[in-house]
């Protein structure tokens, strides 16, 4: 009576949220690139968070892209291989995203 899941299910499921949460944080890199040029431009003054927010948000797109491969291989260990990948690579511009805030805070309260 109890299923549970297949590791190939679970893994697909991970997929899955990884393709939304990196598309996601696509979209939130880009609104934030479109505040900070608001405040660098009222204070006339330039800061390298936009660009840095930029690399961010290709990194999270590299992300999505590859999560949707991931999804739609139907090799195995193809798609094993992916998953390992996007995980580290999600990872990773999480960790870039957490010191972009960190280093655009701290641009904006220096000055």
């Amino acid at each position: 009576m109890n299923e549970k899941k297949s590791p190939i299910s679970l893994n697909e499921d991970i997929c899955v949220h990884v393709f939304t949460a990196s598309a996601a944080m696509v979209g939130v890199c880009i609104t934030v690139i479109g505040i900070f040029q608001v405040v660098t431009t009222l204070r006339s003054e330039d800061s390298l968070g936009d660009d840095f927010l930029a690399m961010n948000a290709i990194l999270y797109l590299i992300t999505t892209l590859l999560s949707y491969w991931a999804l739609r291989t139907s090799n195995v260990n193809r798609n094993h291989f992916l998953e390992k990948l996007v995980d580290v690579l999600f990872l990773v511009a999480l960790t870039c995203t957490t010191a972009i805030a960190g280093f655009i805070t701290w641009a904006i309260t220096v000055h």
